[in-house]
Order: C-alpha cells, then sequence, then structure tokens
C-alpha cells in the first residue's frame, strides 16, 4: 500500500500533533510490512528524530502556492497511491481537491482547538470530501461534529500513543546536577511555550508556587519548553519573588527526554485547550504521577481519571491540593497506561484501514474502536 501524507511539520518537534504523524507512520509501515508513505511537509523543522526507514519526506517548499505545487508533482512522479493522509484541518482543501481529481480515498486527522470551531466556508466543504476522519479524543469528535454537520459514522475516536522508550527508571543525576536540583522535589510541566497556547497553564501554577513553597520549600517548578510565551512568564515568577523555584530550562534534546520526566516527582499541566495531551501518557509512562485538565481532550489521555489526577484547571484551590497530594504520593498507573500501547495503535489503524479505506469489516476491532466513542463530558 502507498500513502501520500500532507503533514504540517518535518520528521519534527516535540508537539503532539509531529508525535502522532511519526507513530501513525510507523504503524503504518509495520502493519503489513509492505506499506510505504511518501510525506509532503508544509514546514521545514526538524528535531533530529531518525528516519523512518519506509518514509520518504520531500523537501518542504516555500510558500502556500510551492507547497500545492510539491503536493501535484508528488502525486505525479511518485504515484499511484492508495490512500491520502491529511494530518491536520488547514491542509483540508488540498486533500479535497486531489481527492476529487483523482478518486483516491482521502484520510483526515484533527486534535484539538483548530477542529473545535472553524467558520471558514473552504473548510466546511472540504471535510465532507473526506473518507474518513480520525479524531484524537472524543471531546475534540464531539466540538468538531457540532458546526460540522457530518454523520458521526463518519468521524472515529484513534487517541495517541506512548513510545516504549518510556519506562520508570532512577533520578538522572546529570540532569539533577546540571539544573541544581539534587535533593530537590520538582514539579515539571513540557510544552511549546508559545503565546497562542497559554491555555497550557503554566501560569497557574506559578501563582500557586509562594503557596506549595509554605509545604515543601525544597520545591523547585520546572518549566521546559521553548517558545515566544517564555518572557511573560519568567516576568510572573519574578513578579511572584520565585527567582530560585521556578526553573526555566528551554528546549530538550529528545534523548534526554525520558530522564527529564524521572528526574520529575510530578506532572502538571493545568489546561483548558488539549486536544489530547500525549505528554501525560509519557510521564505516567515513566511512573511519575500527573494531573490535568478535567474539561477538555485531557480526560481522554488520563482515561478519565484512571492515569492520572483531572481537575478543574481554573480552580486554583482544587490544583494546590492536588499537587500538594501528588507530591507525597509515587502512585504509578503503569498498568493503565497500557490502553495506548503501540500495538494497541497499530491495531486501530488496521481496522480502520479495513473498514473504511479498503471497504472491510473486522468487527471486533471495530466494538474496541466504539468503546473509545462513549460521550465525554460537557
Amino acid at each position: 500500500m502507498r500513502v501520500l501524507a500532507l503533514i504540517t511539520d518535518a520528521h519534527a518537534g516535540q508537539g503532539g500533533i509531529q508525535r502522532y504523524n511519526l507513530h501513525f507512520f510507523r504503524a503504518l509501515s509495520s502493519s503489513d510490512g509492505k506499506t510505504s508513505v511518501v510525506a509532503v511537509p508544509r514546514n521545514p523543522e526538524t528535531n533530529g528524530t531518525p528516519l523512518l526507514s519506509k518514509v520518504t519526506w520531500k523537501k518542504p517548499p516555500s510558500g502556500k502556492l510551492g507547497y500545492a505545487l510539491n503536493v501535484f508533482k508528488t502525486l505525479w512522479t511518485d504515484g499511484p497511491f492508495d490512500f491520502i493522509f491529511c494530518s491536520h484541518l488547514h491542509l483540508a482543501p488540498l486533500a479535497a481537491i486531489l481527492s476529487r481529481l483523482t478518486g483516491i480515498p482521502f484520510w483526515l486527522q484533527i486534535y484539538g482547538l483548530e477542529a473545535w470551531h472553524v467558520s471558514k466556508t473552504s473548510l466546511k466543504e472540504a471535510v465532507k470530501q473526506a473518507t474518513l476522519i480520525t479524531s484524537i479524543s472524543r471531546y475534540t469528535r464531539r466540538r468538531f461534529l457540532s458546526w460540522s454537520g457530518l454523520d458521526p459514522e463518519k468521524v472515529r475516536v484513534l487517541p495517541a500513543t506512548v513510545d516504549n522508550r518510556f519506562q520508570p527508571g532512577p533520578k538522572p543525576d546529570y540532569l539533577l546536577r546540571r539544573y541544581g536540583l539534587t535533593g530537590k522535589k520538582v514539579l515539571l510541566t513540557l510544552s511549546r511555550l508559545s503565546s497562542r497556547e497559554r491555555y497550557k497553564g503554566q501560569d497557574r501554577v506559578i501563582r500557586l508556587m509562594p503557596q506549595l513553597l509554605q509545604v515543601h520549600p525544597d520545591l523547585v517548578y520546572v518549566i521546559a519548553g521553548e517558545g515566544d510565551d517564555r518572557f511573560r512568564l519568567e516576568i510572573a515568577a519574578r513578579a511572584e519573588g520565585l527567582n530560585g523555584s521556578v526553573r526555566f530550562i528551554g528546549y530538550v534534546d529528545e534523548l534526554e527526554l525520558v530522564d527529564l520526566y524521572r528526574m520529575a516527582d510530578l506532572f502538571v499541566m493545568p489546561s483548558t485547550g488539549e486536544g489530547f495531551g500525549t505528554v501525560f501518557l509519557e510521564a505516567a509512562a515513566c511512573g511519575i504521577p500527573v494531573i490535568g485538565g478535567g474539561t477538555e481532550g485531557s480526560f481522554d489521555a488520563l482515561l478519565e481519571g484512571k492515569i492520572g489526577c483531572l481537575v478543574e484547571p481554573n480552580d486554583l484551590e482544587e490544583l494546590r491540593q492536588a499537587i500538594l497530594k501528588g507530591l507525597e504520593s509515587r502512585d504509578s498507573r503503569l498498568d493503565q497506561v497500557e490502553r495506548f500501547s503501540n500495538l494497541n495503535f497499530r491495531r486501530f489503524v488496521e481496522a480502520l484501514i479495513k473498514e473504511r479505506i479498503a471497504v472491510k469489516g473486522n468487527r471486533s476491532l471495530h466494538r474496541e474502536q466504539k468503546s473509545l466513542e462513549r460521550p465525554a463530558p460537557k
């Protein structure tokens, strides 16, 4: 099977969408040993993630027109293709045109905020052309269906997965020494520090730090990640007099990511806008207690509270109590994280291809897919 993939970034980034793409391509290429992917990225970002052997990455062009031309050229020179995978809603109009011209099935993946509310007519029309739409969470699926008007059967849930390399282990001495955290209790958030993603909630944790320090004077809040909102958060930390108790460590190398989680005593991201939140799974797989917002896609990532603690993110007292309780426990939920294993993810992908793309049934896996589509919290 040959797949043409329209994606936002190359083999890139620590963002949830980029990770999801790699997991999806890996699942495709390992499902039958014969499937190959030709990926056409919109942006050239890369973080040195090893390339997958059965994925051909096209060089990203400049500009929207250059991207469209590159996609049409790839379709002509690298085909034929069995289906088009569109990794982002904003690329859907182009994928819809390709599908309409060629008759190739079009699979659209949706994630979070970009799919919760849409007013553009071009996007509304494009999603109607999709053969299959998969959502990373029930919450995003519900929000998407509220404006798209599509048959709910057309939109399935395909949650993220977590790499097997995320496993429990001792605190890494080299990171503790590097960041001056030896003997400290460590609270961790990992995300992009983007002004467009202030919903992640780091500022809420910063506001609570003076109270948390009264109970745990040795507590340090480590904020990992980079972006244009870092300066604002640094100012907020200084305003609370937290110069030594909040550490901004910037971008984390992919090779150190597992150790970063192991360094922490508690992972917290009280978000109000997550489509899912793969970082919750990664932290939990490393044996770290986690706290997330309970009002959006984090509800699915934390398996309705079975993997971690769900809070009302804007209720600072509830968040404070959850953090204090989390710091006192080492409650492992590894048995629940297994639900999001690479094997299960691959099985879901195979089932969807058989049901919707290859037009073949697989009733047992269909039932397992449907179990993910219970009503999400409003």
